[in-house]
């Protein structure tokens, strides 16, 4: 992870993923994915709930990966590996059972 203008990176590994949909509007469907740290991943400081928002059309395409603290925006991103993590799993697991997942 990174905050917005920072040159530090660290990279974290997510386990125990788990996601839940929803039809955001008539264009765009969000898709949360809680999860654990790896062990010896720590959480970046200020962070207290870390999950990961995808922002996908109704279809499923993924438009935007973006991580959240207790549910809200955050000043971190996801690195590129961390995003390639969140993406296989939404690729292989989620999207080809996504209504199973709307709540």
């Amino acid at each position: 992870m990174m905050t917005y203008g920072s040159s530090e990176v660290s990279e974290l590994r997510f386990i125990h993923l788990q996601a839940e949909a929803e039809l955001r509007d008539s264009q765009w469907m969000d898709v949360t994915l809680r999860f654990e740290l790896a062990p010896g991943g720590e959480l970046p400081e200020g962070i207290e709930e870390l999950s990961a928002l995808i922002i996908c059309t109704h279809s499923g395409d993924i438009v935007q990966i973006v991580p959240q603290d207790e549910d809200r925006d955050c000043e971190y991103q996801f690195t590129e590996l961390e995003k390639e993590q969140l993406r296989d799993y939404y690729t292989k697991t989620v999207r080809p059972r996504l209504s199973e997942y709307l709540i």
